[in-house]
């Protein structure tokens, strides 16, 4: 409605997202597409369900382990992050990552260091004692990296033909 007007305003229509199929039923994804992308979430779950043993056989959460790996695989090489940079990655909001971060500080897994070009940033870096747990577990986490690999196939271009379309 517009201001002073009674008369409510209509709902534009979209178009449906689905359509129907000869014999009346919805059409959607491929069975091939389903299939692909059932198999690629099956490896991924199967993966991180690995990720998590590991990570707690060598005394970190699951949390602090991906904090870990996130910090030291910095996108630009530098091996530290932002809380910033962690929340855009991690999909987390921001309060969340800090009190993850305050929690992993506290274990003595991080440091924080005062960036020298804005005095209000701070990265985080991995402690000795960070990258010791985090080489462990990654070190044996590689037979579970390889076997994502050899399971995943032809899932992702599977995925992408979809998505391209």
């Amino acid at each position: 409605m517009s201001p002073g007007d009674d008369t409510p305003v209509k709902p534009s229509r979209k178009p449906s997202a689905s359509r129907r199929d000869r014999v009346g039923r919805l059409s959607g994804p491929s069975a091939a597409t389903v299939r692909a992308t059932a198999a690629f979430r099956t490896a991924l779950r199967r993966f991180e369900r690995s990720s998590e043993q590991i990570a707690r056989q060598h005394g970190l959460t699951p949390q602090r382990y991906l904090l870990l790996l996130l910090i030291k695989g910095a996108p630009d090489g530098g091996e530290r992050s932002t809380i910033g940079e962690l929340s855009e990655r991690l999909q987390l909001a921001q309060h969340t990552v800090s009190e993850l971060v305050a929690r992993t500080e506290r274990a003595g897994l991080i440091r924080r260091e005062r960036s020298s070009d804005d005095r209000r940033v701070h990265h985080l870096r991995l402690t000795a004692e960070g990258e010791r747990r985090l080489a462990a577990a990654f070190t044996d986490h590689g037979a579970e990296r390889q076997a994502l690999l050899a399971e995943l196939g032809d899932a992702p271009a599977a995925l992408k033909a979809r998505r391209s379309r």
